[in-house]
Formats: C-alpha cells, sequence, structure tokens
C-alpha cells in the first residue's frame, strides 16, 4: 500500500512563486494546492484540509499574519510556515509568537524548504497524535466509564456535571481503592480546562521534609541537594488542575501554604521572594474522616472550611453490592482482550462469591481480582476455583444476617422462616391440622401442601417412638 499524500497549501500574491514551489513540492512527493489570497486560501481549506500551510507575510487587502490567526483559530492542527521577501528580526519573533512553525526568507532554498517541510510534517503528526491520546483520555475518563448504578453513584454522577465547570474546589472523601482518582479526573475532562495539564500529587507517598518542594519548587542553593531551580507542581497545573490526594499528610507549615494558594492563588517557590501566580483549580481527596483529623488536631480548622466547599463521599464497594456484577463484567472485558481469550463472563456460583465477600480493598480489589481469574483461568467462564483463596474463605463464612443482599430469589428466602412457623405452630396444637389451619390464617389444603413441601407431614417425635 503507498502512503497518502500529505496535503500542502502554498499562499503568495506572486502566482511565479506559487507555481515554482508546488512544481518542487510535487517533485517531491506531496499533493500542493495554490492560493493568491486570504480569501482563496480560506476558499481552499474549507474546500479540503491540509496538513501543512506555507504562506507569504506580505500580501494585498490582507497579510499573511491574519492568515496564521484564523488557521490557528480554525483548524489548529495545520502547521504554518511562514514566508517574506523583506524578513526582519520584529516580524520573525511576531510570526512565532503567533504560532508559526517557522519563518524562511526569499528566495527560497530548495534543501532549506525541503528540511522545513519535513520537521514542520514531524510536528503535525505529533499534534494527531496529541489529540487522539486526547480523546483516548476523555474517553477513558467520561462519566460513562465510571460503572455504577447504585443511587449513591447516580448522585455523584450529578454532582460532577454540576460542579465540572466551575473553580470550586472539590474534596472527595473514601476509603482506599474506592475510585477517588478516577473521580478526580472525571471532574477534570468535563470541564473546559480538559485540554491543559492534570497534575497528581500523593501527598502520603512524598517525605515531609519534599513535599512543599515538590508542590510549590525551590531555587538553586534553597537546601541541601537544590543544585538547580525546580518547578513545581502547582506551577506545572497552570491553567489546569492539581489533585492532591491523602492531604492529611500535609504538615501544618504546608496547609498555611495551600491554604493562600487556594484564597489568592498564590505562593512563593521554597527558598525564594518572588510570588508566583497561578489559575488552577484544585481537587483533594482523603481516606480519613477529615472532621476527626481536624477535632486531634491535625490539620487546620481554616483550611478544613475552605476546601470542604463541595464533599463528594464515595462509598465502599460492600454498601453497592448491586454494581459488582457490573465492575466485574467490565474488568472480565477489559483483561480478556489484553489476554485474548475467549472468556464468556462468569458462573453463577462465582458471582455470588463475589458478591458475599466484604471487599476491604473495594473497586481496585476487585479489578486484581478479575485481572488474575483471567490470566489464570482455562474455562470459558470464570468459576470460584479460579478466585483467590482467601477471598473464597471470607465469602463462604460471610454471615446472612449482616443486612446486606445476596444474591438469592425472594421465594428461596421466605422458605426457612416459613417452615420455622409452620413446624412451631404444629407443635403448639400437638399437630392438630385444623386447629393450626385456623391459626395461620389459611385453609386446611394450603396447609397439608406446604407441610409435604417441607417434610412435615407427622410429629417427628411422635415418629422416633
Amino acid at each position: 500500500m503507498t502512503r497518502q499524500k500529505e496535503r500542502i497549501l502554498i499562499v503568495d500574491d506572486d502566482r511565479i512563486i506559487v507555481e515554482s514551489l508546488a512544481e518542487f513540492l510535487e517533485l517531491e512527493g506531496y499533493e500542493a494546492v495554490g492560493a493568491a489570497s486570504f480569501a482563496e486560501a480560506l476558499t481552499a481549506l474549507e474546500r479540503q484540509p491540509c496538513q501543512l500551510a506555507i504562506t507569504d507575510i506580505n500580501m494585498p487587502e490582507t497579510d499573511g499574519f491574519e492568515l496564521l490567526r484564523v488557521i490557528r483559530q480554525r483548524y489548529p492542527e495545520i502547521v504554518v510556515v511562514m514566508i517574506t521577501g523583506y524578513g526582519t528580526i520584529e516580524s520573525a519573533v511576531e510570526a512565532i509568537k503567533m504560532g508559526a512553525y517557522d519563518y524562511l526568507t526569499k528566495p527560497i532554498i530548495d534543501d532549506e524548504i525541503r528540511l522545513v517541510i519535513e520537521r514542520a510534517l514531524q510536528q503535525q503528526s505529533l499534534i494527531r497524535e496529541n489529540q487522539s491520546l486526547r480523546q483516548a483520555l476523555d474517553l477513558r475518563y467520561n462519566l460513562d466509564n465510571i460503572i455504577g448504578h447504585d443511587y449513591k453513584m447516580l448522585k455523584i454522577f450529578d454532582l460532577i456535571e454540576t460542579v465540572a465547570e466551575s473553580r470550586t474546589t472539590v474534596l472527595i472523601l473514601g476509603d482506599s481503592g474506592t475510585g477517588k482518582t478516577l473521580i478526580a479526573r472525571a471532574i477534570h475532562h468535563r470541564s473546559n480546562r480538559r485540554d491543559q495539564p492534570f497534575i497528581e500529587v500523593s501527598c502520603g507517598a512524598i517525605p515531609e521534609t519534599l513535599l512543599e518542594s515538590e508542590l510549590f519548587g525551590h531555587v538553586k542553593g534553597a537546601f541541601t541537594g537544590a543544585v538547580s531551580d525546580k518547578q513545581g507542581k502547582f506551577k506545572a497545573a497552570d491553567k489546569g488542575t492539581v489533585f492532591l490526594d491523602e492531604i492529611p499528610a500535609a504538615t501544618p507549615g504546608l496547609q498555611v501554604k495551600l491554604l493562600r494558594v487556594l484564597q489568592e492563588r498564590q505562593f512563593e517557590p521554597v527558598g525564594s521572594n518572588k510570588t508566583e501566580t497561578v489559575d488552577v483549580r484544585v481537587v483533594l481527596a482523603s481516606n480519613e474522616d477529615l472532621t476527626k483529623v481536624v477535632e486531634e488536631g491535625r490539620f487546620r480548622r481554616d483550611l478544613f472550611y475552605r476546601i470542604n466547599v463541595v464533599a463528594i463521599q464515595l462509598s465502599n464497594l460492600s454498601a453497592r453490592i448491586g454494581d459488582i456484577p457490573l465492575l466485574a463484567e467490565h474488568f472480565r472485558e477489559r483483561y480478556r482482550k489484553e489476554a485474548r481469550k475467549q472468556i464468556v463472563g462468569f458462573t453463577d456460583e462465582c458471582m455470588q462469591c463475589l458478591q458475599r465477600y466484604d471487599w476491604p480493598g473495594n473497586v481496585r480489589e476487585l479489578e486484581n481480582v478479575v485481572e488474575r481469574a483471567v490470566v489464570l483461568t482455562k474455562n470459558r467462564r470464570i468459576d470460584v476455583d479460579d478466585l483467590p483463596p482467601n477471598v473464597i474463605e471470607r465469602a463462604r463464612a460471610a454471615p446472612t444476617g449482616d443486612g446486606i443482599f445476596r444474591p438469592i430469589s425472594l421465594k428461596k428466602a421466605l422458605e426457612e422462616p416459613e417452615k420455622r412457623i409452620i413446624e412451631t405452630a404444629l407443635r403448639a396444637n400437638n399437630w392438630n391440622r385444623q386447629t393450626t389451619a385456623q391459626l395461620l390464617e389459611i385453609n386446611r389444603t394450603t396447609l397439608y401442601k406446604k407441610m409435604k413441601r417441607y417434610g412435615l407431614e407427622s410429629d417427628p417425635m411422635r415418629a422416633a417412638h
């Protein structure tokens, strides 16, 4: 298969330059399209997009800078190279500041334009790749990809939709493994900051002495080992979102600095007197009860009130047992594809086992269990034997009277208590069916059928004698 030719638009009011450059590009293996003015260039772009535009700066009516501005606005994937017969440093700087890839002066040298085009098209390929990655991220962190139909999760989805576009600070609470990072990323990707950085910092994973530098950066010589200036996470996330996980791990001094950033969007790097200003959306998370942490004196009360604007409480997986089949099937399909195995689902016994287990590691643990089962199973359906031994043992030992729904039909669930009630009534009435039926307010035929179903046709104590 032959590769598709890259399409290059040439814009110059000098027809000779357009024709000669087009001929050169055709010989180089590109598809070249010429335009003599701003209007012709826009018409050509509307008719068919291109990968690269080469435009003269000095043209009658509308110059190349205006064309560059329009292309950057309407067709951001197109790479633009500017050319001129009257080159100055000022115009070159202006072109680059406005988003041009490069700036060339006439007369155009073949080797020079060839090299510039090759590099510019590589840049265009990177732009396309970034767009593809961004689309993949949008798909991955779309709300549709957060599994759950429990009413608590549906309320969280509504809350994410409501707050996503604002700058409001969001606090996500929940035990480890409940999906706090996934929710934070969903908020970012639903907001108008989705094309800007999302920076995640696990405060508990970074030593206290380094956390302030990690967040706010430092200057050379600020402390032993600071051999050069370093940009912090807040600066790196400018115009985007910072996600601070395990926020109770922040030291009292760092909490003061965080409070200022949240209120004023300003801070100083460690060892510097220069004030930095950033535009960031801050999302925080904790797997501890922050109210209790505040009462213990480990977290500033004013900072708690400042971050507790919109709070999202994530439930443990054991509290939304109805979501387990959805999540398990989602993970099975993901890892089945990765393993290239034909696994069509779970056996009923296996799913019941998954729903009886209490999932101390929450969704993350369920994902790991399903991944392990997909790798190890030799069957088309994942069975109980494919689960880790500790999951099987704890599921089998789980009490049934803990208030958690177990996968069993209502009819089956009512059989045992009904049997006990009928047997107790029969004993109280010395196994007299007529009296028992009247006491239970059912007719004698119905009572007899139920006695037969439950093996209560006669008094077992009498039968023994």
